[in-house]
């Protein structure tokens, strides 16, 4: 298992994002970074902090590995008319034990143990490279 903050961000942010999709599904929202990553202010320059922009990277990140489309990012604030790809539907509605993917997924996230969200997202991510 990896012990790196970052990567376990990326998992919570990206579990966070799927599920924000999943409840919307089939219709497009706007996704805000920071409904996901939390508040952030700006620096004196207008520069976001690192957290705020490792989130927006596990949006970028989401749609270039076809989990998820958008139309356009705002600025460094939001993804538009996000929606789940058709094979990231198939991802969270495929069942295990009984659970959706999804229903595991937010089982992880509302938990907070970084270390069963991590599995479960690793798993999820072979899966994704399955269907």
């Amino acid at each position: 298992m990896l012990d790196d903050l970052h990567i376990h961000d990326f998992y919570r942010d990206a579990g966070r994002i799927l599920l924000a999709l999943f409840g919307q599904f089939p219709l497009p929202t706007t996704i805000y970074v920071e409904d996901i990553a939390g508040p952030d202010s700006p620096d004196e320059f207008g520069l976001h902090s690192p957290r705020h922009l490792a989130c927006l990277g596990a949006i970028s990140w989401l749609k270039q590995s076809g989990y998820i489309t958008f139309s356009q990012l705002v600025r460094q604030e939001a993804a538009e008319e996000t929606v789940l790809t058709h094979r990231g539907f198939l991802l969270l509605i495929n069942a295990e034990s009984g659970q959706s993917n999804a229903q595991l997924l937010n089982s992880a996230v509302r938990d907070a143990s970084s270390t069963k969200l991590q599995t479960l997202m690793e798993r999820l991510m072979r899966e994704f490279a399955a269907i």
